[in-house]
């Protein structure tokens, strides 16, 4: 394989998880029956311009399906993540009536319907029917296709270039990232800001956050990378922000390249650190692996031992993320007899894989948990609160855990 930014030839790995199927691909009872598809999970290092990919072998079509079920409005604390940077960003730009705002990946319409109740007018474009559906019900204008040059063309044609586009947790989603640097270029005005969020590739190898790699991500940026794509389509990075999301993401703002804005001190700081770091050297990648073997071995030990003394575990949170961890270390229902999720949209359905059953949380009870798995380690604050309040678990000594970066047991 070639990189899918530079062109270059790919032979350094970061680290191989064998076989999976897609993580979001949730199956029915009858999907049961039938064969179910797996592909390699490989993810390479190019040493050239430093991009962290995937190695390809599906397409973003096979992957975002009709009824795609991550649903973003299920999190409570990424929609207030949505209306604390929606406030923000509507001040700082002054936008009004006369804008334009334009959302790449706009979901269910967690983030779009703060715009639209600032009067602020506004699109989306979502691949997948049944998210973009449920924003159109919000009052949400949504195209229904995915985003690329073809499209942006489209828009430019009709006068709808944008004053900010908005693309979060999208970038690492996209197999062709040149064409979609050069789409956002297209579509954005003059004098126009683009912000985009993904998970920090520093976050990842540092924390050992292995369990976010799924065939969905095509990508894996560090700051250097991300600024790299987007400089060869004629965009330039003048502010980045560190964020919390997703286990440690950053937000970085775009511009034209000829837009009189200069950089921050926030770019050249975090360009600094992770030069550094290392993301230059292949060396910096060479020990993952290792790392994350050992944090699977004592993973399964732990679900292994708990069998062996007859303690129940059960899981919460039927992330794509859960599903690379219990695929990776061949986790099946003897071990995890239910996984609890919030989403009317995976209730009912199985995990891709394990196969193990998606359960409304208020079945926790009936398993008599000793132990509940969080599998989005990245929200277990949400999800122990929510689970506290909202249930009544009928055993005193029902414990929480995590399994990334490591083994975390608490109350």
């Amino acid at each position: 394989m070639r990189c899918r930014h530079c062109g270059a030839q790919l032979s350094h790995t970061l680290i191989d998880l064998s076989f999976a199927p897609p993580s979001n691909a949730y199956l029915t009872e009858e999907d049961l029956s039938a064969p179910e598809i797996y592909y390699p999970l490989r993810v390479l290092v190019c040493d050239s311009c430093w991009l962290v990919q995937t190695e390809d072998f599906s397409t973003a079509a096979e992957l975002f399906c009709p009824d795609y079920s991550y649903f973003s409005s299920t999190s409570s604390s990424y929609v207030r993540h949505a209306e604390k940077y929606s406030e923000a960003i509507i001040s700082d730009l002054k936008l009004s009536e006369t804008s334009f705002v334009l959302e790449i990946g706009s979901n269910d319409g967690y983030l779009l319907k703060n715009f639209i109740r600032a009067g602020i007018p506004c699109l989306g474009i979502e691949p997948t029917k049944s998210t973009a559906t449920a924003a159109q019900n919000l009052g949400i204008n949504v195209i229904q296709e995915f985003f690329g040059i073809k499209l942006a063309k489209r828009l430019n044609r009709q006068g709808q270039k944008a004053d900010l586009i908005i693309a979060n947790n999208v970038f690492a989603h996209v197999p062709e990232v040149g064409n979609f640097a050069e789409a956002l270029k297209i579509v954005l005005n003059d004098r126009g800001t683009i912000t985009l969020e993904f998970p920090h590739l520093l976050e990842l190898i540092q924390n050992k956050q292995f369990d976010t790699i799924y065939h969905e991500h095509f990508s894996y940026f560090s700051f250097h990378s991300a600024q790299a794509i987007l400089a060869s389509r004629g965009l330039r990075v003048f502010d980045v922000e560190k964020l919390e999301t997703h286990g440690g993401s950053l937000r970085v703002f775009a511009c034209h390249d000829n837009d009189p804005r200069a950089p921050t001190q926030r770019v050249l700081k975090l360009l600094d650190s992770e030069n550094k770091f290392g993301v230059t050297d292949i060396k910096t990648y060479r020990n993952f692996s290792n790392d994350i073997l050992d944090l699977k071995l004592k993973f399964l030990e732990f679900l292994l031992r708990q069998k062996i003394n007859k303690k129940s575990v059960v899981g919460y949170g039927a992330a794509a993320k859960g599903n690379t961890l219990l695929n990776s270390v061949g986790v099946k229902g003897d071990l995890l007899p239910a996984v609890f999720d919030a989403a009317e949209s995976k209730q009912g359905k199985f995990l891709p894989g394990s196969h193990i059953p998606i359960l409304h949380p208020k079945f926790i009870p009936e398993f008599k948990p000793d132990y509940i798995l969080i599998l989005p380690w990245n929200i277990k604050e949400e999800v122990v609160t929510a689970v506290k309040q909202n249930l009544d678990l009928g055993i005193k000594g029902t414990r929480f855990l995590v399994a990334v970066p490591d083994i975390q047991i608490f109350d």
